[in-house]
């Protein structure tokens, strides 16, 4: 992959920040039409439907003022498919388009583990938080959290003692959450990274934890849940980090403590008991490139199963029918065609493909205007599922 020149740089963040334009639609558009730009085109021209699902694509004076701003931060921008582009992240089904980060870009590509928790946390968990992530750094494993109160700040906190740290936050750079952590905020920038996909000026609202979960749960090859509550936002990180193939990670807590009900029923479900850093290290490689998380690195599927809180999901094979490079129908007929084998069940997109036998491109284009029209849903492992029509 090669560095983005600041023409393209800036038509995919002007693709990124356009309304109605999420991560997976942002990839179908660049598959369809080649580039960040072309897609503007044919939104700017209303060429298909999609035009007239999404807002104007973002305008250029907006996408150069957020440029600047970043520059004048001494922020970077990182671009999905471009150069400096997370690994662990660039093969989710919903990596983020781009990546505003402040402090060293370059940690994100780390050896890291993700450590997560309660905000209202006991001082043991709050202790253990802290050596756990010391004691990982001390090994050359980073940490990853969310800048939150309680077990998220102890993390950061003790992985700083002994090495470097990302913090993942749900709001812009400039917008630092809980405003009692802005001097943390600019300590892990000084040492560390910090990193999101809001634009600048984003204040922090309840929609935009997700987004920052997922960051989370993807820069890290395994999760470490503390003190987390049932229906907490720490699980549906770990279950997001499930979904990602990470290895899931809990500390046993007490049975009469109600903090820890989440991460002990994540043990009964397989997750990995985590007493010390050594319960942790014996289950990540060695390097981020000697794991099998990305389907383009050809590796022979292991011997041994599984370890346990992973589920090792098989990948789909090569479509062994080539469709014919361009649509014998119109696209009236395509949409047509392609809606009629969509089901309530998932189905792989390369199956998909092959049975409607149009060019890959045609179906793309249509799948994304599906989706934008919320007629269907991108699920992890390149697959596709209709979903049922509002009551």
């Amino acid at each position: 992959m090669i560095a983005p020149d600041a023409e393209t740089l800036l038509a995919c963040l002007r693709l990124a920040r356009t309304d109605g334009i999420g991560p997976v639609s942002y990839r179908r558009l660049i598959q369809t039409h080649g580039s960040a730009q072309s897609a503007l085109d044919m939104l700017e021209r209303g060429a298909t439907r999609i035009s007239r699902s999404v807002g104007r694509p973002c305008p250029p004076d907006d996408a150069v003022r957020e440029y600047e701003r970043l520059q004048a931060m001494g922020a970077h921008l990182l671009v999905h498919g471009h150069a400096g582009y997370p690994a662990l992240l660039a093969h989710l089904h919903d990596a983020p388009p781009v990546l505003s980060v402040l402090g060293d870009p370059a940690l994100l590509a780390s050896r890291m583990v993700g450590i997560v928790g309660g905000r209202n946390a006991s001082s043991g968990g709050i202790r253990m938080a802290e050596s756990l992530a010391a004691l990982l750094a001390a090994q050359g494993v980073d940490t990853v959290s969310g800048l939150a109160r309680g077990i998220d700040a102890a993390a950061h906190r003790g992985a700083m003692t002994a090495g470097r740290t990302v913090a993942a936050i749900a709001g812009g750079l400039d917008c630092p959450y809980p405003p009692e952590h802005a001097s943390l905020q600019d300590q892990i920038a000084r040492t560390g990274a910090v990193v999101t996909e809001a634009p600048l000026g984003t204040v922090p609202q309840a929609r935009h934890f997700p987004r920052r979960n997922r960051l989370i749960a993807g820069l890290g090859l395994g999760c470490v849940v503390i003190e987390a509550a049932p229906r907490s936002g720490s699980l549906i990180t770990a279950r997001m980090a499930l979904e990602y193939d990470r290895m899931i990670f809990a500390v046993p807590g007490s049975p009469l403590d109600p903090r820890c009900r989440g991460s002990n029923d994540l043990l009964r479900q397989g997750a990995i008991l985590t007493e010390n850093e050594r319960d942790i290290l014996r289950e990540l490689p060695e390097s981020i490139e000697e794991t099998d998380l990305f389907p383009f690195h050809a590796q022979p599927p292991r011997a041994s199963p599984a370890p346990h809180g992973r589920q090792a999901a098989p990948r789909p094979p090569a479509s062994p029918v080539s469709p014919p490079a361009t649509p014998p129908e119109g696209e009236a007929d395509i949409c047509k065609r392609v809606e009629g084998f969509l089901s309530f069940t998932p189905s792989p997109v390369d199956d998909l493909v092959r049975r409607c036998q149009f060019s890959t491109a045609a179906v793309l284009s249509v799948l994304s205007e599906m989706e934008i029209a919320g007629m269907i849903e991108f699920l992890p492992g390149d697959m596709v599922v209709r979903r049922p029509p509002p009551a």
